[in-house]
């Protein structure tokens, strides 16, 4: 039995709170454990491993005298270093500096050379990456990655007949011939909706016409959590026949619908698994980025749509598919900034800045939908948590290793006064920030 699959059935704040937790814990533990590491391979002594803040809950002492301990509050980590004056690094004890001999202060950060201060700060960004590219790796080895030729993996159910098999070449749809899967979506677009088209396959060596189902049908492939669709109900695998009483028999007539609806709500019968249900929702405006850069803004109800069938996969090698990782998670990092400065200009909502309790909501939705879809939230969350580190704010790590340019470029770190203001400067603009987006959660951006 799924485990995360038991979420709406429990329902409840207690549970999502659960799920932000243990995203949040594991994106942060593997953010600390880089600093951690590789301040250790830089000769920097760590005194204390957090996960969490506040009482420590637990605590054991390594054999190298690190403290690995868990706090109650579980909403971030830290690890401090010998010689440090805080948990966030922000400067050394001049005190206690005093104290240690060359030796010792070389194991300290402060004492510690250039590149390895440098190294040490960039890892904890780094490793949320690798996390990131480390997920997305290991579902492209085990989902496989479509082919290009028009054939039948697997067959989903629908309302109208399947008369497609797995192991189904598909040689032409309505007598147009297609090489290829996107030969294939490219004449979807030509042939008007209708219940069944005429296929001819290469069945078995033997070519064979069918009646079958229209080739991009009005199903769910997916439910994006935190949508209309989600929050009415809807699931992976239903399938919309009619939209406010006018059937419908492909996906392009429930995006042009929702789209036509500005916003008025929508009633769709759905086809469930044999049963028919009606779902009343209220499609929200989305800013989706482009292909090419920039974005779009439509009315959408969440629902990722998909053919008919699913096409045949292949397993990719080790070297493909963590290439495909690391472009998926830059196409991640890419798409947050482009949607960050369109933000910015004014260009799309603001309400596409989340703060924790929006992301904490859609980490409980992510689990509702299961394992493998909470899996990739968390990859996809950590690539954010490593973007956001490496801006060059004061008290993140792109801050401190904007410090570490200058001193590289002039030869001397910034004065202890200097410092102070601008890591109070970084901390009240976190701080504005981070209020901001728990406006939007709460008050701004409420559906």
């Amino acid at each position: 039995m799924d485990f995360f699959a038991l979420i709406p059935s429990f329902g409840g704040i207690a549970w999502t709170v659960l799920a932000f937790v243990v995203a949040l814990s594991v994106i942060v533990a593997v953010h600390e454990y880089g600093h951690y590491i590789v301040g250790r391979w830089t000769g920097i002594h760590a005194e204390v491993f957090s996960l969490g803040f506040g009482p420590v809950l637990f605590a054991r002492k390594d054999r190298r005298g690190t403290r690995w301990q868990v706090a109650a509050l579980p909403f971030g980590g830290y690890v401090k270093f010998l010689g440090d004056a805080d948990a966030a690094s922000s400067g050394a004890d001049p005190r206690l500096m005093a104290q240690l001999t060359a030796d010792e202060r070389r194991r300290t950060m402060a004492g510690a050379p250039l590149w390895a201060r440098a190294a040490t700060v960039a890892a904890g960004p780094l490793f949320n990456f690798a996390l990131s590219i480390l997920v997305f790796t290991g579902f492209f080895l085990v989902r496989g990655v479509a082919t290009d030729l028009p054939v039948v993996g697997a067959t989903k159910p629908l309302p109208a007949a399947q008369t497609l098999v797995e192991g189904d070449r598909i040689l032409s749809v309505e007598g147009r011939e297609v090489a290829t899967l996107t030969d294939f979506s490219a004449v979807i677009e030509d042939i008007p909706p209708a219940p069944t088209v005429r296929y001819t396959v290469d069945r078995g060596g033997v070519r064979t016409m069918i009646e079958g189902p229209y080739p991009f049908p009005a199903i769910a492939d997916a439910v994006q959590p935190q949508s209309a669709a989600f929050d009415a109900g809807m699931r992976a695998g239903d399938v919309v026949t009619a939209v406010d009483g006018r059937p419908i028999h492909a996906f392009a007539e429930l995006r042009a619908a929702v789209g036509e609806s500005d916003g008025r709500p929508v009633l769709l019968t759905v086809w469930r698994a044999g049963e028919m249900l009606e779902v009343a929702l209220v499609p929200r405006r989305v800013d989706l980025p482009l292909p090419g850069g920039g974005f779009e803004t439509r009315w959408l109800i969440g629902l990722t749509g998909g053919l008919a069938f699913v096409p045949e996969a292949r397993t990719p090698g080790p070297v493909e598919a963590i290439v495909l990782g690391a472009e998926q998670t830059w196409a991640i990092a890419r798409t947050s900034l482009s949607g960050l400065w369109h933000m910015l200009t004014g260009a799309i909502s603001a309400c596409n800045l989340r703060g924790p309790i929006g992301i904490a909501e859609t980490s409980g939705a992510a689990a509702s939908q299961g394992i493998d879809s909470f899996i990739w939230f968390v990859a996809m969350l950590s690539t954010a948590v490593g973007l956001l580190n490496l801006f060059p704010i004061p008290i993140l790590d792109g801050g401190h290793l904007v410090f570490h340019a200058w001193e590289a470029a002039t030869g001397r770190p910034p004065g202890d006064r200097a410092l102070r203001v601008l890591m109070a400067a970084g901390l009240a603009l976190l701080g504005t920030l981070m209020i901001f987006a728990l406006g939007n959660d709460i008050i701004f951006c409420r559906h």
